[in-house]
């Protein structure tokens, strides 16, 4: 039975099947490698190495793309300076490994291929590649001969006691630093110093703005020195900032406004770990540095993001860097000014122009239903015998049956034409009040704010919804008159318009805006709760069009519903009333003379129609609306420069945003991580050697007649 229907899934959706290690491998291969012009085989060297496993088009931050040449290492196992087919298939293998990053440090310092790691190798290697203005490291320490036996007792490394001595390694490098620079042995030392120990231990894991405010660490207590117990804290969260990000991410979407204190992060903390507590100099050093900008203490996921994030830019600093006199940051000034008003103006186009289609759909969709509701509406006898219609039901029948299937769209074109700029213009406004209220970092939003956006869109669209209505109705209404009066023509859409003028377009006008300015300050806020707070949207969850379309259709139900009486006394100012029966003066008179003579119930009449009309209506054009906003987004600056910085790529995003990279190039990374652990100037050119790269051992060790770069 499963077979059966995994067989009609395939057919209706079709299959997308992942290709085999083999031809991808051997794709890459091919598109990066160049040919032996005597043999005609197919070989890769370090650059093209590098262009395969490095893409040109990404940011590499604190890992210099050229670093990527130590992989080239691992990968050229035959040390011959190419890699061939095979070659590239054995890594491309190894990165496939669930454990690729910590065995592709280890076969670095295998040098003989044999599975362990000989002390002297590794010494010898690691001085061989280390900066020459690197903080020295004892590896006769008795951190080290934990690992490697003492001085009299050296043995070889397993992988994973090799492994698990890298673990370790930052930590330690990190306090013989420190007593290297408390020179007179007191546990303190300089900020400076401190700056100096990260930068050189940790460089290539944090962001800018950690690394430029390094110093500010002595302000978080009294002194204007670093104790050794700041340095371990710090080093601490820096180990941990995973789960920090879990923690803060947790955290905030608890928070009524998307921000959070010292406090709601250990709370938090205190219901997510069961080991790792933090300690309070631990929070206060977070806050310290993620509320550099921000001195309130309530910080959002924005602030955080400046110290989790080591792919974060100040974005000013961006934008003003090549800026190299006070005219030019003047005139710049000017220019961001001018492209700022363009932009808003483009934007607000954009978003008016989806609308505009996204509207259309919508009205297209439900026309039937909106047809029979104002039939519906319009009928005053309440005596049984002169009741066109019993219900909604029976209304859509006799259309069907008196006017063809064709009656059910009376009117529509009117209809699509001036509901396109309607809803447009409700849904850019919603938008640009939202924006405006909305918090930048967090995006949360006040509810009475979020009332006022809706009620605001609502009111603008009056100005498009009341002709269009007019014309609508009366179209709608024309065809049950012919069916019953003898000689009355059918009327176009223009000689109503020409025959009510500007001043009669706008009759019952009043009470459209009763209707529209309630019915979007209930639908918008509604619709927005129920993405977030009922499906869970959010930074790191992407609603489908099926929750789009459900969210909108519910939050449609009680808008339409409860707007019903005031769209009943619009329909009755804007119908043309027929012999012997009342005219309307006003929004009071018609209120109060329908209730009269009709009771209480006729200023719901309609109500269910109006539900089944507007709850897949506003559904429809909802969905559709941020439908095209993904297919078409606007091209905005960030948008464009998000082809050189593509964040969340390589790097995971704040949020629990995993990475969008293939997973070759995410183990290459963090392989790289490992290793620079070791010293972050790895693979950088030294001074004597042209090329930067991996320098090898001698010949008299290795095989190699000099140390070279690979």
């Amino acid at each position: 039975m499963a077979t059966v229907k995994e067989a009609v899934k395939e057919s209706l959706l079709g299959t997308t099947r992942e290709p085999q290690l083999s031809a991808t491998t051997k794709a890459t291969f091919d598109k990066h490698a160049r040919k032996d012009a005597s043999t005609g085989d197919l070989y890769m060297l370090e650059d093209d190495f590098i262009d395969a496993i490095a893409p040109q088009n990404e940011d590499y931050h604190k890992i210099k793309r050229e670093q990527y040449a130590i992989l080239f290492g691992v990968a050229d196992r035959r040390k011959s300076g190419k890699i061939t087919l095979q070659d590239w298939a054995s890594f491309e293998n190894l990165l496939a490994k669930p454990d690729a990053e910590y065995e592709i440090a280890f076969r670095l310092f295998d040098v003989e291929g044999t599975g362990s790691v000989k002390y002297d190798d590794f010494q010898r290697l690691y001085n061989l590649n280390k900066g020459q203005d690197s903080i020295p490291f004892d590896w006769n320490c008795e951190w080290a001969s934990l690992y490697i036996g003492g001085r009299k007792r050296r043995h070889d490394l397993t992988y994973p006691q090799f492994s698990q001595m890298l673990r370790g390694l930052q930590g330690e490098r990190i306090r013989q630093a420190f007593h290297l620079f408390d020179r007179e042995g007191s546990g303190y030392i300089a900020p400076e110093d401190f700056q100096r120990i990260i930068l050189d231990t940790a460089k290539h894991k944090l962001s800018d703005h950690l690394l430029e405010n390094l110093p500010s660490l002595c302000n978080i207590s009294t002194g204007t020195k670093i104790s050794y117990a700041n340095v371990r804290a710090f080093q601490n969260v820096i180990r941990e900032m995973d789960l920090v990000d879990l923690i803060i991410r947790n955290a905030t979407a608890k928070s009524p406004d998307g921000r959070v204190t010292r406090t709601d992060f250990l709370n938090e903390a205190a219901r997510v770990t069961r080991f790792s507590l933090f300690t309070p100099m631990e929070a206060d050093i977070l806050f310290h540095f993620a509320g550099l900008d921000e001195p309130s203490g309530r910080l959002a996921l924005a602030d955080f993001a400046k110290v989790l994030d080591a792919s974060w830019k100040d974005p000013l600093y961006e934008a003003t860097a090549a800026m190299g006199s006070k005219a030019a940051e003047a005139g710049q000034k000017a220019i961001s000014t001018s492209k700022s008003i363009l932009r808003s103006v483009l934007e607000s186009a954009h978003h008016f122009a989806l609308g505009s289609v996204a509207g259309a759909f919508g009205a297209f969709v439900v026309y039937p239903i909106d047809l029979v509701k104002t039939r519906m509406q319009n009928q005053r006898s309440q005596r049984v015998g002169e009741r066109l219609y019993q219900n909604s039901i029976d209304c859509a029948k006799k259309v069907v049956r008196n006017e063809g299937f064709r009656g059910l769209y009376s009117g529509v074109l009117p209809q699509l034409i001036g509901v396109a700029p309607e809803k447009a213009i409700k849904l850019t406004v919603n938008d640009l009040v939202r924006a405006h209220f909305s918090d930048k970092k967090t995006n949360s939003i006040w509810w009475p704010h979020e009332i006022l956006a809706g009620g605001s869109a609502g009111a603008c669209q009056v100005i498009f919804t009341n002709p269009l209505e007019i014309v609508k109705i009366r179209l709608q209404v024309q065809g049950e008159v012919a069916k019953n009066v003898e000689g009355v023509p059918r009327r176009s859409a223009m000689w109503i318009v020409r025959n009510l003028g500007l001043v009669g377009l706008y009759k019952g006008a009043s009470a459209c805006l009763l209707r529209d300015v309630p019915f979007s300050a209930i639908y918008f806020p509604t619709y927005n709760h129920l993405k977030r707070d009922y499906f869970g949207e959010g930074p790191t969850k992407k609603l489908g069009v099926l929750q789009l379309l459900t969210a909108g259709a519910i939050a449609g139900m009680p808008a339409a519903y409860l707007t019903t009486p005031c769209d009943v006394i619009k329909t009755r100012l804007q119908v043309e009333a027929r012999k012997g029966e009342t005219r309307y003066t006003s929004l009071r008179h018609c209120a109060s003379t329908v209730y009269r003579e009709e009771g209480f119930r006729a200023f719901f009449k309609g109500g269910p129609a109006r539900v089944l009309r507007s709850s897949p209506q506003f559904a429809f054009t909802l969905a559709a609306y941020e439908v095209l906003q993904t297919l078409i987004p606007y091209p905005d600056d960030s948008a464009s420069s998000s082809k050189l910085i593509p964040p969340g790529t390589v790097e995971p995003g704040v949020g629990l945003k995993e990475a969008t990279a293939p997973l070759p190039y995410l183990r290459s990374r963090n392989a790289l991580k490992i290793i620079l652990d070791l010293d972050e100037n790895f693979g950088r050119a030294k001074e004597g050697v042209q090329k930067a790269g991996w320098l090898t051992l001698p010949a008299r060790l290795s095989g190699r007649s000099m140390p070279t770069s690979t």
